[in-house]
């Protein structure tokens, strides 16, 4: 095992996505930001730690308040839904799927029962596109709902659960550069009131958790990984986002499985041309989770 070494502390116009009559019933709005979350371990939701912490100051911005205004829908990428093909959650009121194990029971009895939002998910389906083919999105009414990758960081941000929520999955047998350009189809609906979630984690790789590593402490070649990532979002340079999944050793190590770096692709791909990320949560945990999240807008 590696050793563990500290780590470095105006609207524009709508696109036709967003103009589509199927869409109409999201109100035109002030161009709403794209978040992308590192979600960590389940129990960031009920510990009282930091990345929670982080999450809930996030959630303040958002509102008459805040700098943002309230989000009429939220659209959440989560590591944790893979499907064949894409699909968006179709039904009025998905279900808070536990979609992990061995963990306290305090954790199986949180419930997020946020609404979810049938007409536009139809409206989504129909308009968003699958890159490889151009076949619509697919609309699952009845199986999903809402796993931990989204409601693990809805929580703490909009506890009151009032705000529709809309997952749209991940086909994971694509390539990364698809992903990224489904995300940029969502851009447009940042201008009708969407906040859109990406949430995963920029290092994941649970075989080299070390129990030990404090929040400031991660391998050589996951500290590497995450500079790069940083790097790469800054300049904007969402192409050398998705190469960086082809450095095939330094990959392999920060993600066995890509799963948690796909979010990021889709909330790169809704940043506007010249939009620059702030980051938050920069760290890790147990040496091999990193914990870096981004907000454009």
């Amino acid at each position: 095992m590696n050793s563990l070494h500290n780590a470095s502390s105006a609207s524009t116009t709508a696109t036709p996505l967003a103009q589509t009559p199927s869409l109409q019933a999201l109100r035109p709005s002030p161009r709403m930001p794209v978040v992308f979350l590192g979600h960590g371990s389940p129990m960031n939701v009920i510990e009282d730690n930091r990345w929670r912490r982080s999450w809930q100051a996030l959630g303040r911005q958002f509102g008459p308040d805040g700098k943002y205004p309230l989000p009429q829908l939220i659209l959440c990428v989560s590591a944790h839904w893979i499907t064949q093909g894409w699909h968006v959650t179709g039904m009025a009121w998905p279900s808070t799927i536990h979609d992990f194990g061995g963990f306290p029971q305090a954790l199986f009895d949180v419930e997020y029962p946020a609404p979810g939002w049938p007409e536009v998910a139809q409206g989504l389906g129909h308009e968003l596109r699958q890159p490889h083919n151009q076949l619509s999105v697919g609309v699952d009414a009845h199986q999903w709902g809402l796993d931990h990758g989204a409601w693990g960081v809805l929580q703490p941000m909009f506890p009151d659960a009032r705000i529709p929520v809309v997952q749209l999955s991940m086909d994971y047998s694509r390539p990364p550069a698809e992903h990224l350009a489904l995300g940029r189809q969502l851009r447009a609906l940042r201008e009708r009131g969407v906040l859109i979630v990406g949430s995963g984690n920029v290092v994941h790789n649970l075989r080299a958790m070390v129990r030990s590593a404090a929040d400031n402490q991660a391998h050589d070649w996951a500290l590497e990984f995450d500079a790069l990532t940083a790097r790469h979002a800054l300049a904007g340079d969402h192409g050398a986002l998705v190469q960086l999944l082809d450095q095939r050793s330094l990959a392999q190590q920060a993600h066995p499985t890509h799963d948690h770096y796909l979010p990021l692709l889709y909330t790169a791909g809704a940043a506007e041309p010249g939009e620059i990320p702030v980051f938050f949560n920069e760290g890790f945990q147990l040496g091999a989770i990193g914990m870096r999240s981004m907000v454009w807008g």
